[in-house]
Parts: C-alpha cells; structure tokens; sequence
C-alpha cells in the first residue's frame, strides 16, 4: 500500500497540473478568438490554446473577399470583427501600394453617417491578424500556440463531461467548459462525440441535394461549358493507354447516394500584380506539368476563365479562389483529411501547396497554355508583405468541410429553404447552399466530368438553431462546437462561411457562459435567458423573409426555353469589366450568367447588339434572375431608331417567364442594349436580352 502511494506521488511530481479556466476554447479560428472575447466580456477566465500560430483561421489565410450574403444579419462580435477592419484602413499608413482614393467604397457597402457603423468586408489577410491580435491584446486573453491536443489520450471524462485536455507537449488545461473552434472538430471527436464525414444520402434527412450529384451542373465548375468534351485518357481515344492525373477510374454513387467524400479544399490564394511587391512564381519542388495535363486539354477546347476569381482587396492584392472545371480546388485529394493524423493531414497539406505552386507555375511557363493567358499570369506572384513567416504562401488551407457533428439537432437544407422552422435560433446565415466538387471521373461516354458542384438559394436569410452548438443529451455535457457543427453536407455548404463561424463562436461562449452561472449541462441553458443575452449583445436571430419573392425551384435543370424573336445571350454579349460567371440561379438561358459582384470590382457594363430582320417596332425583354440581393436600379439603356432610352430596373423582382419588358421602339436593321452596374444598390445580372417583333 505504501509502495502504491509513493508510485503515485512520483507520478503526480512528473506530471504538471492543469491550467484551471472558466472556458477553454480549442482552435485560433476567427470563431475560436471570438469565442474566448465574449466568455471574457461575460466575466469569465478564458484561454486560447491550439494548433494554430496565427490567429484568424481562414479569415486571416486568405479569405480577404468576405463570403458574406445578407450582411443585415451578421450583427455582434463578428460585425465588429469587419469594423475594425474599416477603422485599419482609415490609416493613411494602411494604404501601402496603392492609394485608398484609387481602392474607393469597394466593400464597404452603403456609407452610413456614423461612422460607428462602419464596415468592410474586403481586406488583406495580415490586416484580418492584426484585429483579432488586437482582441486577444485588448481582452488580456492567453493564447496557447502550436499546442497539439493528444487526440488518443488527451480528453478526460468524468461524469459525462471533459474534465481535462492534455497536448502533446504534456500541458494540459482543465475547466467548466470547453469549446471546440477547430474545422476539424478534434475535441469533439476526441470526447466521444458522435459526428459524420462525407455526404449523407438524400433520404437520412429528406432532402434534395445532398448525396452524390451525378447529372447535376449548377455552376460552371464543371466542363459542360465547353463545346468539345474533355479526353480523359492518356493517349486520346485510347481507354487502354491510361487515365491521365486528376481524374479518378471510379465510379460515383448513383444521384443522391451517400458516400464518403468531402467538398474539396484550396488555399485562397493572395497574389500581387504591384512589381515592388511581387516575388515572381517558381517551380515547386517535385514539379510535374502532367499533372495539369486536363487544364491543357481545356486550354485547347477554348476555355477561357483562368482569372475568373482573381477578386481584388486592398493595396493591389486578390483572394484567389478556385474557378472552373480544372482551377485552384484539389479535387478528390483531401477524403482522409477530416480523420487523419497530424503527420498524414500534414502531407495532404503540402500536396495541395505543391498542386496549386505547380498549377501557377504550369499556366505561367507551358506552351499549351494559351500565350495571353501565360503573359498576364506572369504579372502576378506573391506579396512580399504577406504571410512572411512561411514564404509568402498562406498557413490556413481551405478546411471546406471535414467532420460535422450529430448533435441534439442537425441542420438540413430543409431549415435554410424555410421547408422547415428552426427552433431556438442563436444566429443567421444567409450565403447560398454552397458545395465545391467532391470528384472527377470518366462518364459512361468516356470524357472527363466534375461532380459534386452544388449552389442553391436558400431563398434569403435563415435561422441556426442552438442544438446545432451541442452534442445530444448524454454526450459531453460541458462542450459547445460552433465551427464543426451539427448539419448535413449540403446544409454546411453554407453555414460554413466565416462571419457566420463568428456568430456561432459568440453564442456558444454566451450559452458556456450561462451553464457555469447556473452549473447547467449546454444541452439545458434556458433558451429564453440565451436569446435576451444574444439580442443585448447585438446579435441578430431573425430577419423576415417574403418568400414570394424568390421563384420556386425547379428540379435540376436551370436553364429556359429560348422565347421567340431574337435572343443574345450574355456569352455573345460585349463586356467592359471583369463579370462574374454563374449559375447558382434559376431560369436562366445557355450555360449561365454573369454578376458584377456588386460592384466589388469597379465599373462594368455589357452591350447586346444584333442585327434584326427588318426595320420596325419590336418589343425589347430583359432576362430576369431575381433574388433579393440583387440591384433594384439597375442601368439599362435601348439604342433605338430615334435615340436612346434609359430605364432603371429593378432585378430583385421576379418576371412572368423570366422576361421583363423594356417596352416597344422602333429599329432600323441593328439594335443594342447597354447594361451596366453605374448607381446600382446591389447586385447586377447579366443573362440575355430578347427583341420580339411587333
């Protein structure tokens, strides 16, 4: 007996004790330096302790060009977060490269009075670290980095609940509650709590367009874009000369199935065109163009939207995201990710930094690649003031999804498209249903196709209940899990988007926060008591939502019949500005249309001429893609026989057909229509103007 208690005593001497804290947050995210704000504005002990050495996430990885849908409903924390981000670049010393005249109002919306209520949505990433360094500095919030949670060993559980968490190093942290702001979901899975990878079938949670989604096109990051179809193998025609790299030989699961695979992930990439800044592309080590032997073929097939996502931010910078069929997203190299171990994720991390070097070096120096597109890549490179410590390249890749946690309620899509209430909402968010692809394969025809694309409308701003933040009754009663939280894949698709992380980050420190006060389980805080806390702190958690507003979906096809008279697609149209390509609407006519992304990348207008069949009156229709972000006066102007007519039209507003008459004139033989992003309050859409004779 003895000789047990002196082992013991040893022991306990070898071991160091627990740091004690109110709230142990695990994970620097945007949503994990939030989390730790709030606990300690309600008064409680917090520590910041993680993998991560930069604080942000992908707020401060890359993801400068905010995806943020209705910003009406991103109130507390995490508004402040994009106020302090407009204060940064009220500095005259902000504004290294470029002058802020020349940046303008670019994301900052409609300029209010008070200044107190000032944002920007569009920043640098080191600009996004200095504010939350700025918090956890302000809040005197320890943080804790390159701290690895032992995910064999590392929780203990006792009565139900995480009573400790030791890291790799040995340290360890033990406290009334903890929250888990990892994309990973490492805690939550290290407690034993139950959580899902990979895409549910559309009958777990009857829905529409989770599972496979084999069939569907509903952006242009597919290949159905282009007039010839892609050859997957490696001698053209030949299927037993091999496939060629990035396309898998298997077979996907039928429309709707479940399976095993997750969205795919990129760095989002910030590049430099200003010459002083620019360190030029070079080979990564382990180069090999063959890789990027499917962007050749589509370089060849007349592809011709390399810098479709090059989206500006201050100071002569981009957040550079993927763009279609073969761009930035890896695909089908991450499906290990979400349960692999440090040194596995670790490699599949360098894959994706040597596949998108490579992929940036391939379209700069390959002769396939068409001579314009290599010549205004060669323009760009990394900044030399950004991400300094890890070669200018970005330490936060894309975690688009990885595990999602079964909790005491799952999000679906049935709740985002309002099918379906949400109860106890502890926040909004309102970006589209957003899933990138999960593989490329060979179809049955034998070319190359990318599955797994999805972007529906959620038909305007939707509630997030609290059960989303907590395990089931009975699973670690002292957790919440705002980022890895409880939805289905294609709900997550747009949870997912970093203000909305925030939110969650905020609401779930505050419900922590009322747990400890009344020595509760998170799965029992009063509802009632946490929504009067979120409302006085500024959050918002419901927003009205006129649904006839946004058109009934239709199945899987978007696009429409063309009507009679003369059609001009936006594909034929002539373009001033960079237009963005789309087709996460509906009803829209060919392959898609074009935004203007909200004047985010300056001025912009598109010319539809046509010759007609005879001089006389013809009645001009306007294609109509209504959603309520869209510009409300927008610029039209018809070129007739006797002058011009200008006509401001509202775009939020749905049309019979999707046709919105401009009225009649009279023509010569040629005709034109201007459309342009001049004064407008929101969103522009291009799709196709129609002449009917009259």
């Amino acid at each position: 007996m003895l000789l047990r208690l002196f082992l013991l005593c040893l022991l306990a001497l070898r071991l160091p004790a627990a740091e004690n804290y109110d709230v142990v947050v695990y994970g620097g995210t945007a949503a994990g330096v939030i989390a730790a704000v709030q606990a300690k504005k309600m008064g409680k002990s917090v520590v910041i302790v993680g993998p991560d050495k930069h604080l942000g996430g992908l707020s401060s990885g890359g993801l400068g060009f905010t995806d943020s849908g209705d910003k009406s409903v991103i109130g507390g924390l995490s508004r402040n977060f994009y106020h302090r981000v407009w204060q940064y670049y009220q500095k005259p010393e902000t504004w290294v490269h470029q002058k802020r005249e020349a940046f303008g109002n670019k994301g900052q919306g409609t300029v209010a009075m008070d200044q107190a209520d000032r944002t920007m949505w569009i920043f640098e990433p080191s600009v996004a670290e200095k504010v939350f360094e700025d918090y956890v500095k302000e809040f005197s919030i320890p943080v804790l980095r390159d701290q690895w949670l032992d995910r064999a060993n590392g929780v203990r559980l006792a009565d139900g609940r995480i009573a400790e968490i030791t890291m790799l190093s040995g340290r360890s942290f033990a406290g009334k509650m903890f929250i888990d702001a990892t994309y990973e979901g490492d805690l939550m899975a290290a407690a034993g709590v139950s959580y899902h990878v990979g895409r549910e079938a559309n009958a777990t949670y009857g829905e529409k367009h989770n599972g496979s989604q084999v069939g569907v096109l509903h952006h242009r990051h597919h290949f159905g874009v282009l007039k010839t179809p892609i050859d997957p193998y490696v001698i053209p025609g030949d299927p037993k000369s091999g496939i060629i790299a990035r396309v898998s030989p298997e077979k996907p699961a039928p429309k709707g199935e479940a399976d095993h695979r997750v969205q795919a992930y990129c760095f989002r990439m910030c590049l430099t065109d200003v010459p002083e800044n620019r360190v030029p592309f070079t080979a990564p080590e382990g180069y090999d163009p063959k890789q990027y032997e499917v962007l050749a073929r589509a370089y060849a097939a007349g592809w011709k939207e390399t810098f479709g996502k090059f989206d500006l931010i201050p100071n002569g910078k981009t957040d550079t995201n993927n763009h279609g069929g073969f761009s930035f997203d890896n695909i089908g190299y991450n499906y290990d990710y979400p349960e692999a171990s440090y040194a596995r994720r670790k490699e599949i991390i360098k894959e994706h930094e040597t596949y998108q070097k490579g992929l940036l070096y391939f379209i700069c120096t390959d002769p396939r690649v068409p001579a314009d597109v290599r010549e205004k890549m060669n323009t760009w490179g990394l900044p030399k003031d950004e991400f300094k410590d890890n070669g200018n390249w970005s330490h936060q890749i894309y975690v688009r999804e990885a595990r999602r946690m079964v909790g005491a309620f799952v999000m679906t899509e049935n709740e985002l498209t309002k099918v379906r209430p949400t109860p106890d909402s502890v926040g909004m968010g309102s970006y589209m249903i957003d899933s990138h692809n999960t593989q490329r394969y060979v179809t049955p025809e034998g070319y190359v196709q990318n599955e797994g694309d999805i972007g529906v409308s959620p038909r305007g701003p939707y509630q997030i209940a609290y059960g989303a933040l907590v395990p089931k009754k009975g699973q670690a009663a002292n957790l919440l899990v705002p980022v890895a939280c409880s939805a289905s894949h294609i709900a997550y698709g747009s949870i997912r988007m970093e203000p909305v992380f925030m939110i969650l980050g905020q609401s779930a420190a505050t419900a922590a926060s009322l747990a400890i006060d009344g020595h509760l389980a998170v799965q029992d805080v009063p509802y009632a008591e946490l929504k009067a806390r979120l409302v006085a702190d500024g959050q918002v958690l419901s927003k009205h939502v006129d649904l006839s507003k946004y058109p009934a979906e239709e199945d899987d096809h978007a696009a429409v019949k063309r009507p009679p008279g003369i059609t001009v697609d936006d594909a034929d149209a002539k373009l001033t500005g960079d237009w963005i390509e789309s087709q996460a609407g509906k009803g829209f006519f060919g392959e898609g249309y074009r935004h203007d992304g909200k004047g985010a990348k300056g001025p912009m207008s598109a010319t539809f001429s046509t010759k007609l069949p005879k001089a006389g009156k013809y009645e001009v229709f306007l294609s109509i893609i209504p959603n309520a972000n869209r510009a409300t006066n927008a610029k039209v102007v018809v070129h007739h026989a006797h002058g011009i007519a200008e006509i401001r039209v509202n775009l939020a507003l749905p049309s019979p057909n999707g046709l919105r008459s401009l009225g009649t004139f009279e023509f010569e033989d040629t005709a034109g229509v201007v459309i342009s992003n001049e004064g407008a309050d929101g969103y522009v859409v291009i799709d196709a103007v129609n002449w009917q004779a009259r």
